[in-house]
């Protein structure tokens, strides 16, 4: 069962600009950490952004001031608006929600950036 759904990934060029969406229609939302997290290829996944259930925010040092993680607990989605992208950002972006031993993970959404 489809717990959480990533959308907004695409091709961008360098410097542009996207947002990723991130919807759990079926989780009791409010009580977890919403976090985004990325994989290159040949690379490992790695942590993007989370945001807990009480707002707080956490980012990697490649995307701090570039990246901004959100929440909407009443829509049940969680957001990341992600500016001044590079080729380096190029990855499959996961969505992830943790409480507790529970996790949840979504299919993920592509996200190249290249001219």
């Amino acid at each position: 069962q489809v717990q959480l759904v990533e959308s907004g990934g695409g091709l961008v060029q360098p410097g542009g600009s996207l947002r990723l969406s991130c919807a759990a229609p079926r989780i009791i939302f409010s009580i977890y950490a919403m976090g985004w997290y990325r994989q290159a290829p040949g690379k490992q996944r790695e942590l993007v952004a989370v945001i807990t259930s009480d707002s707080i925010t956490n980012y990697a040092d490649s995307v701090k001031g570039r990246f901004t993680i959100s929440r909407d607990n009443a829509k049940k989605m969680v957001y990341v608006q992600m500016n001044s992208l590079k080729p380096e950002d190029t990855a499959v972006y996961y969505c992830n929600a943790a409480f507790s031993s529970t996790s949840y993970w979504g299919q993920g959404t592509q996200v190249t950036v290249s001219s």
